[in-house]
């Protein structure tokens, strides 16, 4: 009997990609990185995420702080154009933390699904975003009200698929992990992560992407969960 369903948010029911790409292509033109010679945003932006990315592998496993993470991506970026200029970097990354949050493209059926949910189970976040950042998303996309308890990695110092922070979000509860469920759009760290902890997981995968792993659930659309719970 499930109790408690646990979301991550970003990729899962808020919109990552879009919202950070809009993001983006805003402060390409705020500081008009075209007349620094960067002519082609769409490409500055696919640089700048294979550099956050790498740099999010790091910080997933506490070899750099968010500090630098925060304003290494965007130095590695600009650094591709033969831009070395630390100050632009920072005020980059300082507009894009303060920009990106307050958007608020969900994925489809969010609202439908944790309205439909939430008047049958306890919803709860567990994330690896930074504690500030994830409030003002849930802020700015009107989902703070259907959660209980929002449990960040920066809140507890340990990150998915780390076991502590499964153990953390259970003790919050108070509940056992037979009667919760887990639902993230990361096999690896999501999933696998929580599966590993004995917390059935509901892996959102909606680009369909194969894999060989044995999952409880698996959904391509949010509004799968309405047949699953």
């Amino acid at each position: 009997m499930v109790k408690h369903i646990f979301f991550d948010l970003d990729r899962t029911l808020w919109d990552f990609e879009f919202n950070s790409h809009n993001t983006l292509l805003e402060i390409c033109n705020k500081f008009n990185l075209y007349d620094k010679g960067i002519t082609d945003y769409e490409e500055f932006i696919k640089k700048y995420k294979v550099h956050n990315e790498q740099l999010w592998d790091l910080y997933r496993v506490n070899k750099i702080s968010q500090k630098d993470l925060r304003r290494e991506r965007f130095q590695r970026t600009l650094s591709d154009y033969n831009i070395i200029d630390p100050i632009l970097a920072e005020k980059i990354g300082e507009d894009y933390v303060d920009i990106c949050p307050k958007k608020n493209k969900l994925f489809p059926y969010t609202i439908e699904v944790l309205e439909y949910l939430s008047e049958k189970y306890n919803l709860h976040i567990i994330t690896n975003g930074f504690e500030k950042v994830q409030h003002i998303k849930l802020k700015y996309s009107n989902l703070e009200k259907y959660f209980d308890k929002i449990i960040t990695s920066e809140q507890i110092g340990v990150k998915k698929p780390n076991p502590k922070i499964f153990e953390f979000a259970l003790s919050q509860v108070k509940a056992t992990s037979e009667v919760c469920i887990y639902i993230g759009d990361d096999l690896t760290v999501d999933i696998l992560g929580c599966q590993n902890y004995g917390i059935d997981g509901v892996y959102f995968n909606p680009e369909k992407i194969s894999h060989q792993e044995n999952i409880a659930f698996e959904i391509s659309c949010l509004s799968q969960l309405r047949d699953l719970f």
